[in-house]
């Protein structure tokens, strides 16, 4: 088996593109720590391919991914062809899952977060590059703990949490 040490980002590519393009601009920067390994780099899709092929490819990129993060905008939810899929694959997969909002909401947002998540295990956080790279550095650990647990439903960090990071 190989050696799962990606991160896979999934979003709403009409409208918020650019998050996940600022995110990958955070992980090259050299005034951050921040550091994520894309799973979107490991095979090609082409735009004219069909629905099939492109869900193949990125159930490929899934079993490769130890972490999923789900940038949650004002029209997440309703993207059910492709980003629902892939959420319903993370969670078969049982892989830990950072939801970030990106309206700056630092726990579930249950007008925004897509349903088939809020009752699941998962982190919740704002769009930002300090509190994301603690959420990438500490959650994969939490979530097997949690999961060993039993443990389910929305975490957070607390205000604190937030405030000692200079949020």
């Amino acid at each position: 088996m190989p050696y799962k040490n990606k991160t896979y980002v999934a979003f709403d590519a009409d409208s918020d593109i650019r998050y996940y393009n600022l995110m990958k601009a955070w992980k090259q920067s050299d005034y951050s720590q921040f550091d994520f390994y894309d799973a979107h780099d490991l095979n090609v899709i082409r735009t004219w391919s069909s629905e099939q092929t492109i869900k193949t490819r990125l159930r490929e990129r899934l079993k490769n991914t130890k972490l999923f993060v789900l940038l949650i905008g004002s029209r997440t939810r309703f993207h059910y062809k492709f980003v629902r899929w892939e959420v319903e694959v993370a969670l078969n997969l049982n892989l830990p899952i950072i939801c970030i909002n990106l309206n700056g909401k630092r726990s579930l947002d249950r007008e925004l977060c897509p349903p088939i998540l809020r009752d699941e295990l998962a982190m919740h956080i704002s769009f930002n590059t300090k509190i994301v790279e603690l959420a990438l550095s500490d959650w994969v650990s939490d979530h097997y703990k949690y999961r060993k647990e039993g443990r389910s439903g929305d975490f957070y960090y607390t205000t604190e949490t937030y405030t000692n990071l200079g949020l």
